[in-house]
């Protein structure tokens, strides 16, 4: 058994859950990870089971506890790191869920979100927060007159669910109900209902806090009628967030930090200041920019979310998404085009290019700047020629495509200099992928020894809040770059007819589920 202090982080992403025990120089000394068993109701329903998820949460960290050969009352602190924008209700009293959890690829409240946007009342708004700018130049009112609601944003799939169950509504406006996502119902289910609190910087990606005062938006509950009641307070990113039950894991872990996954990431890549960008290629793509200390008020979709909150200091992002990333390379591996992930990559380069074969990545539509929700995923382009290394190299240009779009627009709205470009997640495996968008954006890429990005935030925000590293910048030394990506500029100029045309295909499969959905 080690006798030396360490930090446990949880990382509830999309796909897994998976717990990491780290050490003093953030050597990973233990690990456990489970799949997440995700439900599809229908084609546009995905949920998670929360009795599967808390007892796959609790093995997975009593396995992590296990494999590093501590003894949990070693573990100074734990950080939690979550995926956004899913969320469940509960019976205050009971502590039982209404309902599954509604992921955050759920899109079933897409004519909600269409019928809002469209609507005279967000028209007026728009109008009204429009005028207000023209006079304050108040990045608030810029927000307000160019927002546009999405699927994604908790607000929307909030109003699907009082719709479909509507006896919660009263329930709520009585105080009867408690509203989470995963790290506010994670939290309230370790410390066995003695915690209930939001951490920040998850508040700010479901589309009903106000990153502009740091609060729940009291304007737009009224204005959706959703009750405020349902919410809980909101916390600091490194924090306390109580205590794990002793009867879970043998000791009082204390919780000390909590965090989106993108953020965890970002803070975990050491993207401390303003111009540093992040892109993790996971089950989607999320291109993060590091915006400083006041909240950026985009036009073209990229949502305004807080970094992180540590005491006084608050740091706020730009990001854009792509709901579509490695979830394509898993669909290859379904029609058993590849083998495994990392084949992927090996029989892409297999030839030379995709022969005129074009991949829309839009399994749940296309995302900013595009923002098409009804877009279809689709291979156009195939002939008897084809075969299956074009169909896969055409797959992953997609992917690099993409982030090219994000960083494009980003760049275009945004004042700031790009300065630090890194990569995580699973597909910044591909080389094809990484190097092709090195090549696009025309900018390095960086890629750090550390592959487990959201689970290092997660700790080293914990680490911190417990003294067990004492700055920022002791956490600089502890992550190492791996591999840099130079851009090819002759590769750029190569693949102009490449992206036309890929941008055709794109533009065919807009709108494409319009019809069946209204």
């Amino acid at each position: 058994m080690s006798e030396e202090k360490c930090i446990l982080s949880l990382d509830i992403g999309t796909t897994s859950i998976r717990c990491f025990i780290y050490n003093k120089s953030a050597n990973i000394i233990g690990r456990s990870s489970l799949p997440i068993k995700m439900i599809y109701p229908d084609d546009q329903a995905v949920e998670l089971d929360p009795k599967t998820l808390w007892e796959d949460i609790t093995s997975v960290v009593k396995d992590a506890i296990s494999h590093a050969g501590v003894q949990s009352d070693m573990i100074s602190a734990m950080g939690i790191s979550t995926q956004r924008a899913t969320f469940t209700v509960w019976d205050k009293i009971t502590g039982k869920p209404f309902h599954n959890f509604i992921g955050w690829q759920d899109t079933r409240a897409d004519h909600f979100a269409q019928s809002w946007n469209n609507s005279y009342t967000m028209k007026a708004v728009r109008t009204v927060s429009r005028s207000i700018y023209a006079v304050s130049q108040k990045s608030k009112f810029l927000a307000a007159a160019v927002i546009q609601f999405r699927a994604q944003h908790v607000s929307m799939r909030m109003l699907w669910f009082l719709q479909k169950y509507p006896n919660i509504k009263p329930l709520a406006e009585q105080g009867k109900v408690c509203f989470g996502t995963l790290e506010t119902w994670l939290i309230w289910k370790l410390t066995k209902g003695k915690e209930y609190s939001a951490e920040i910087s998850c508040a700010s990606a479901t589309g009903l806090f106000d990153p502009f005062i740091s609060e729940w938006s009291s304007f737009f509950c009224r204005l959706l009628g959703i009750p405020k009641q349902m919410f809980p307070p909101v916390k600091d990113t490194s924090a306390h967030f109580g205590k794990c039950d002793v009867e879970l894991f043998g000791a009082a872990i204390p919780i000390c930090a909590a965090v989106g996954d993108q953020q965890a990431a970002m803070f975990g890549q050491c993207c401390f200041g303003p111009g540093d960008l992040k892109l993790t290629i996971g089950t989607g793509a999320f291109l993060t920019l590091n915006v400083g200390v006041k909240p950026h008020a985009s036009v073209e979709g990229f949502y305004p979310v807080v970094g992180w909150k540590i005491g006084s200091q608050v740091v706020h992002l730009a990001e854009g998404s792509s709901n579509t990333a490695g979830n394509a390379i898993e669909w290859l591996k379904s029609m058993n085009l590849i083998h495994n992930a990392p084949e992927a990559n090996t029989i892409a380069q297999s030839v030379q290019s995709s022969e005129g074969v074009y991949f829309v990545p839009a399994f749940n539509g296309i995302q900013a700047p595009v923002n098409d929700y009804l877009a279809c995923g689709s291979i156009m382009g195939i002939t008897q020629k084809t075969r299956t290394p074009h169909i896969v190299r055409a797959v992953l240009e997609s992917l690099a495509f993409r982030n090219m779009q994000l960083f494009e627009s980003l760049k275009a709205e945004t004042s700031l200099p790009m300065n630090r470009f890194v990569c995580d997640g699973g597909v910044s495996a591909s080389n094809l992928v990484l190097q092709l968008t090195a090549d696009l954006i025309g900018k390095e890429i960086y890629v750090q020894s550390h592959s487990e990005m959201s689970a290092l935030g997660a700790a080293f925000l914990a680490g911190l809040h417990v003294n067990y590293w004492k700055n920022q910048n002791e956490l600089k030394t502890l992550v190492h770059v791996r591999q840099k990506y130079v851009p090819n500029a002759q590769v750029s100029a190569d693949y102009k007819r490449v992206l036309s045309q890929w941008w055709k295909a794109a533009k065919r499969s807009m709108r494409w589920y319009e019809e069946e959905k209204c």
